[in-house]
């Protein structure tokens, strides 16, 4: 049984992508400014197919392919600019990696649209749609999974919007209201993610951690991206380059309380936390 009340798998096109354990998603950034250098791959320097193959190797299931940052910031770059970026890496990874499931982190309708067509089997939208009003009606038309994040404002703005009444019970009623539109729409492969680092102080991701669980309710799997992300940085003292340890930390704790998807940089360091945690988990039971 899957942890939570979520499906067991979910629709990615043709394929069923199964969640009855969890599953890492790699990330790849088509664009110079990502907040992680390490995960920014050049479609002239031809590396794409050497960063995807290495991380399918090292046992990602999923590859995020993504042409516009969304670091704390980042300002909206032209839609042509980010549909020139994603488009070909989708295309490229399709034809050298026709089984791996491709997810397209965007929030824009048209971008997910052809992205789509290209091949992408999951759109990964950090606005849950705020940003694109016609996001929905694009995945409510492709047999494609939707993750469904949380965020206020857009990327140049939302760490000024951290002020909740309730964080938990905001987040909460965010995702219900956000999920009763998409199921009325015939969206029903969601995948749920807190948002960490976007529109939420240090505290406050640590706050979504420990409280993961509470998500279940939603019936819905859960994505964890907290893969270096400058929470970890300040917590640590150190850059992100020297992040790796405190992610796995993170990472293992997000498991614990039931999490589906580690979307991260690092896949190898990924899948042996995946599996201490089995191992970890299977010696309850005498």
């Amino acid at each position: 049984m899957l942890r939570g009340n979520g499906p067991v798998t979910l629709r990615c096109g043709e394929k069923l992508l199964d969640l009855s354990t969890p599953v890492v998603m790699g990330i790849i950034n088509v664009t110079p400014d990502s907040f992680y250098p390490q995960s920014r791959v050049s479609l002239e320097d031809n590396n794409l197919i050497d960063v995807a193959g290495k991380m399918i190797e090292d046992g990602a299931s999923i590859l995020d392919i993504g042409g516009m940052s969304t670091r704390p910031g980042a300002e909206e770059i032209e839609l042509d600019i980010e549909l020139n970026r994603a488009i070909p890496a989708i295309q490229t990874l399709k034809k050298h990696f026709p089984e791996v499931i491709i997810s397209l982190d965007t929030y824009r309708s048209g971008i997910a649209h052809e992205g789509i067509k290209a091949g992408a089997t999951i759109i990964n939208d950090i606005s849950g749609g705020e940003l694109d009003a016609e996001m929905m009606e694009v995945v409510s038309k492709a047999p494609v999974t939707y993750v469904l994040m949380h965020m206020r404002g857009h990327p140049g703005n939302m760490q000024s919007m951290t002020d909740y009444k309730d964080l938990i019970g905001d987040l909460t009623r965010y995702f219900v209201e956000k999920i009763r539109a998409l199921t009325k729409n015939g969206v029903t492969d969601i995948v749920i993610d807190p948002g960490f680092g976007f529109s939420k102080t240090m505290r406050q991701n640590y706050q979504v951690i420990n409280h993961l669980d509470v998500f279940h309710m939603l019936g819905h799997p859960l994505m964890v991206g907290i893969s270096r992300k400058s929470t970890l940085s300040k917590t640590i003292g150190r850059p992100m380059e020297e992040t790796l340890e405190a992610t796995s930390a993170l990472h293992m704790t997000a498991l614990l309380k039931g999490s589906n998807i580690l979307r991260v940089h690092d896949v190898k360091a990924a899948r042996d936390v995946i599996a201490v945690y089995h191992q970890l988990t299977s010696a309850q039971n005498p």
